[in-house]
């Protein structure tokens, strides 16, 4: 089971319903992926403000680490409600907790 899905369940479950209350029907979600581009990141970057969560992603193609400064070419911003950033955050945590149940702790 994938880290979306188990997010999905969570939020798909009813809450406490009065007794013969009827669970509210969740939408069917479809894909849309007319416009979808795909991209590399190696690097990403976060800031908040109290109304959003930017994050930037980009390519680092500095590989001396000894050099005084490092170019990241940042390819795209997102730009997340704080709302929409917890829940991200909480998929990319059971991301990451199946990925190393799969193939070794990540350092």
């Amino acid at each position: 089971m994938n880290a979306m899905s188990k997010v999905d369940q969570q939020e798909s479950a009813a809450p406490n319903l009065p007794e013969g209350a009827a669970a509210p029907q969740m939408p069917r979600i479809r894909w849309v992926t007319d416009g979808l581009k795909s991209s590399y990141a190696n690097f990403a970057n976060a800031n908040s403000t109290r109304e959003e969560v930017v994050l930037n992603f980009g390519v680092n193609n500095s590989w001396d680490r000894a050099q005084p400064e490092m170019a990241i070419e940042l390819s795209h911003r997102i730009m997340l409600s704080p709302f929409a950033a917890k829940r991200l955050s909480t998929m990319l945590a059971q991301l990451i907790a199946e990925y190393e149940q799969r193939y070794g702790q990540l350092n």
